[in-house]
């Protein structure tokens, strides 16, 4: 690339972290068109996106560690649960009809935005349920879903555990965010960038540009999610959901 393109790739970059650290995913719709545009093949540029995600998380995780570290017990949850899923997804997203795939993603990611919108009160104050055992199990299978969708389609998916930790847990959106911005975009992309990267390339000469859009993004989108707090957080998740699966459905 020109120093054109990749000042245009950063500020791609940057923007689309930006966003997703705000509104606790979504990067993707932007970031993996912009690669595909540039010439990357899908494949290629899914892994590629992948391993500079990881950076959204890094940089995120720099700014909400600042405000106190996430639970322990309920970490390594999220990460057991999901992380099958994600190494799933990536190794089989080869044999999914990219469009079909895309449409059904679309109409849930649009369904996730919805939902909030017409439920006021949600997110908006923490709360502790579906603790035990058996609220555990079917938050771990739907993660583990997810997770599936995570590691084979990237636009929009850590949107889906964001919502499912406000839905399911209790969670308020700011602490969800985190958890979805720290575990999600380092773990669970680390993973899919490990698997794609033994399936297919990976363009190492972009990931420069893309790493420092995605820190950087990371970084100020975590710090706009702690200081506006849960009502601007859920607004911005309806607005990222509803564009992204509105994106998904057209094509």
């Amino acid at each position: 690339m020109g120093l054109l393109d990749q000042f245009a790739l950063f500020l791609i970059s940057l923007l689309a972290n930006l966003f997703s650290a705000f509104s606790g995913g979504g990067a993707g719709l932007i970031q993996l068109p912009a690669l595909i545009f540039l010439g990357l093949p899908f494949v290629v540029a899914l892994a590629t996106h992948k391993v500079a995600s990881v950076a959204l998380g890094i940089g995120a995780t720099v700014r909400h560690l600042r405000e106190g570290g996430l639970e322990k017990n309920l970490s390594l949850y999220i990460l057991a649960t999901g992380l099958p899923g994600v190494v799933v997804g990536a190794n089989v997203i080869l044999g999914i009809p990219g469009r079909h795939a895309e449409l059904a993603l679309g109409v849930l990611t649009a369904g996730l935005g919805l939902y909030s919108w017409l439920n006021p009160g949600l997110g908006q104050h923490n709360t502790v349920q579906h603790r035990g055992p058996g609220g555990f199990a079917i938050g771990g299978v739907v993660l583990f879903g997810i997770g599936v969708l995570n590691g084979s389609l990237t636009s929009g998916t850590g949107l889906f555990v964001t919502l499912w930790l406000v839905r399911w847990f209790g969670f308020d959106y700011r602490r969800a965010v985190a958890y979805t911005l720290i575990l999600v975009g380092i773990f669970w992309n680390g993973a899919g960038a490990v698997t794609l990267g033994m399936l297919a390339e990976i363009r190492w000469s972009w990931i420069p540009v893309l790493l420092a859009g995605s820190l950087l993004g990371g970084y100020f989108g975590a710090h706009l999610a702690i200081k506006k707090g849960n009502k601007w957080i859920k607004r911005a998740f309806e607005v990222i959901t509803l564009v992204i699966g509105v994106k998904l459905i057209i094509g």
